[in-house]
């Protein structure tokens, strides 16, 4: 028999059923029930073939068949020598069959003539959770727009299924805001970048490269964006992080900001600044204009609000601000924070959409209805879970790809945050916490890797940082995580086939994890200068 292909992330079931094979060729029909002619467009796209579409029942043929009993993710793939069949309940699963048809094709045997043979293989499919996450801070640094539909493409190959973009923050504003045009003019553009891994903004040992750094992505490409991951069965999570991490924002429009200082230009270091949001109600109707033409390019059901790593130490010194806390009846600036996020949580709602935010705004009062994302560990999501809110884990120990991949002091890599997270420790990682409840548990809606780009000024470079940890928490998701060594055999393998794509990977995992995989391990941004960076989320 042949040997099982080397799949990631690994089907729940698969079983070479005999001796022999399918063989796709240049004139290899493909037969499909109406609905699925985009499904056909986008197999013929990576597949590489023109697959004619087939009048009859040809021998030989690639057949997409529909099955609503199945689950809207859940996929079945028969090859025999007669022909190749893919059902699903809709275009959702067929999307999720599209990709793993292509990496079984290619693992084929190619004939020299432009066509592949691939085993007699039984697979039934069907993820464990339903938020399959990656996300792309192009706020610190700025990659141009294909390099975005780059990343779709390599999220899909690993049957990803959320791309969620940080599209603004203190060093740079990524979106076109008709009505707000500074945004864009001014707020996406910084004088110069800080060079190294220093945290304090004052450092006075601080280099810069002297270079004006920027850019930002117009409606009408990120609309383009936003289908091309539809069409690959990815939803785009937009992100406006306020009422922090808007220096930019305020660089652009002064009046937005407490106005307790001279106003600053876009940040051009890491870490948290001081500078957050007013809260008069001019600076909300902004926040809810700029989420107005957020939601008209967006159209996926879920609206990052950000709400991390808000100081508050400009509420605290502003008279104005104090005055606005009396006249709400609030009793403290945490009690502000969240009366804040619950105006723009309350304005998404009402238009259909589901608010997420960082974990701070469980300590500040998360509002009824949002998603947490929990990044600083993964208590925070538990207990929002026991308290009824669905939560999407991304604890920084084990899903910040800003980190070293291996001993520094071992393996040559490329500038990284001052520890060590591998493949392994990836794989190790489960997004359920151990003795949470079942009904908490079912709130768990899966996880996401992210990539903060502090330190990764390059496409290549966020590519070598996200493979291929990706790939294992990819099959952590997926729900077919098992064996390290086992799966370390099969990633050596798919690591050419992402070279072949022209992906830049990290260093080879070791066999087993190096480090401990839970909750405990210090946050990156606790360390000295010239050690660490800051957080961010």
């Amino acid at each position: 028999m042949p040997a099982l292909p080397h799949l990631v992330p690994r089907p729940a079931s698969m079983t070479v059923t005999g001796p022999g094979g399918w063989h796709l060729t240049p004139t290899t029909p493909l037969r499909l029930e109406p609905g699925l002619e985009p499904v056909a467009e986008l197999l013929r796209e990576l597949l590489d073939q023109p697959l004619p579409r087939a009048t009859a029942d040809t021998p030989g043929a690639l057949t997409l068949r529909t099955e609503p009993a199945l689950a809207p993710e859940a996929y079945r793939i028969e090859v025999t020598p007669a022909g190749a069949t893919v059902t699903a309940a809709g275009p959702g699963g067929h999307r999720i069959a599209a990709q793993t048809l292509r990496q079984l094709l290619d693992e084929g045997r190619p004939d020299g003539r432009g066509g592949v043979s691939v085993p007699c293989v039984d697979i039934a499919d069907a993820p464990r959770f339903g938020w399959r996450g990656l996300l792309i801070d192009v706020a610190r640094h700025f990659f141009p727009i294909e390099f975005l539909h780059k990343l779709v493409d390599l999220a899909a190959l690993h049957r990803l299924n959320v791309l969620h973009l940080h599209l603004t923050d203190d060093q740079g504003w990524r979106m076109e805001i008709e009505k707000y045009p500074r945004l864009t003019e001014v707020g996406a553009w910084r004088a110069e970048t800080l060079v190294g891994r220093y945290t304090f903004q004052d450092d006075p040992d601080a280099v810069f490269d002297g270079t004006p750094h920027g850019g930002y992505y117009t409606k009408a490409e990120l609309r383009a964006l936003v289908a091309h991951a539809a069409s690959r069965g990815i939803t785009v999570v937009p992100e406006i992080d306020l009422p922090g991490h808007m220096r930019a924002a305020i660089a652009a429009y002064p009046e937005l900001g407490n106005d307790l200082e001279p106003a600053r230009p876009v940040c051009t270091t890491w870490g948290i600044t001081e500078q957050i949001l007013n809260v008069e109600e001019s600076t909300l109707q902004f926040c809810r204009d700029v989420l107005t033409e957020v939601l008209e390019v967006f159209p996926g059901p879920y609206v990052h609000l950000g709400g991390d790593e808000v100081p508050k130490r400009e509420w605290r010194q502003s008279p104005r601000v104090q005055q606005r806390m009396r006249e709400l009846g609030l009793p403290s600036e945490s009690a502000l924070a969240a009366w804040f996020t619950r105006q723009l949580a309350e304005f998404l709602t009402a238009r259909g959409r589901r608010p997420i935010g960082w974990d701070e705004l469980l300590e500040d009062g998360l509002p009824a209805g949002t998603t947490l994302m929990s990044w600083r560990d993964e208590e925070g999501g538990a207990q929002a879970a026991r308290l009824g809110h669905d939560v999407v884990m991304t604890p920084h120990q084990l899903l910040y790809f800003t980190v070293y991949q291996a001993d520094p002091d071992r393996v040559e890599q490329p500038l990284a945050v001052a520890e060590v997270l591998t493949t392994a420790d990836v794989y190790a990682y489960r997004p359920v916490p151990p003795g949470l409840p079942p009904n908490a548990a079912a709130h768990i809606l899966g996880a996401q890797g992210c990539l903060w780009t502090e330190l990764m000024p390059t496409a290549r470079q966020v590519e070598y940082m996200a493979f291929p940890r990706l790939c294992a928490l990819a099959e952590v998701l997926w729900g077919t995580a098992g064996d390290y060594p086992e799966f370390a055999f099969r990633l050596t393998k798919h690591l050419r086939r992402l070279t072949r794509l022209n992906v830049t990977p990290g260093p080879l995992p070791p066999t087993r994890p190096a480090v401990a995989t839970g909750p405990g391990r210090p946050c990156p941004c606790q360390g000295s200068v010239g050690q660490q960076i800051s957080c961010v989320g």
